[in-house]
């Protein structure tokens, strides 16, 4: 299981995704461009001290993200224009959890390229969740259905 944020547009954002990945034990993958200067020292800034735990993979575009060799398995993708509740959709081990970019989402070779297109059922009215809270509703789906949720163990 992996979660892939596309083009991030706030580095608080990234700082949480980092955090809530780090704490998870799953790898995240931020595809670049993003909407502010995003350097090493600034992905360690954002993640305070969950850098040294969180297993963060930079790829400088969508094509790079593509062609990766350590993503395997599907696409499954988060957004507003989804069919499928993400509640009722079978995760597997090897799924990517991609989120589009807060402004804007993904560009329609993303939407094609997605092995799943997902939806998180909202109230009537409201138009989208905060990303990273998105994130840890998935997530916390995807890791229970698997039975992958980390240990609990504590080693401090």
């Amino acid at each position: 299981m992996r979660l892939a944020l596309f083009q991030p547009d706030i580095p608080q954002n990234l700082g949480a995704a980092i955090r809530l990945a780090a704490c998870l034990g799953v790898p995240l993958d931020v595809i670049e461009p993003c909407g502010f200067p995003l350097s090493d020292a600034a992905i360690r800034r954002a993640a305070m001290d969950y850098a040294a735990i969180a297993q963060v993979r930079r790829h400088s575009g969508w094509e790079a993200f593509r062609g990766d060799p350590a993503r395997l398995g599907r696409l499954v993708l988060f957004t507003t224009k989804g069919a499928t509740p993400f509640h009722d959709f079978p995760f597997r081990p090897d799924d990517v959890l991609l989120f589009g970019r807060e402004s804007a989402g993904v560009p329609d070779e993303v939407h094609a390229a997605a092995d799943a297109r997902l939806l998180i059922p909202l109230a009537p009215g409201a138009r989208s969740l905060n990303l990273v809270t998105a994130a840890t509703l998935a997530l916390g789906e995807a890791l229970r259905q698997i039975n992958a949720f980390p240990t609990g163990e504590r080693t401090d």
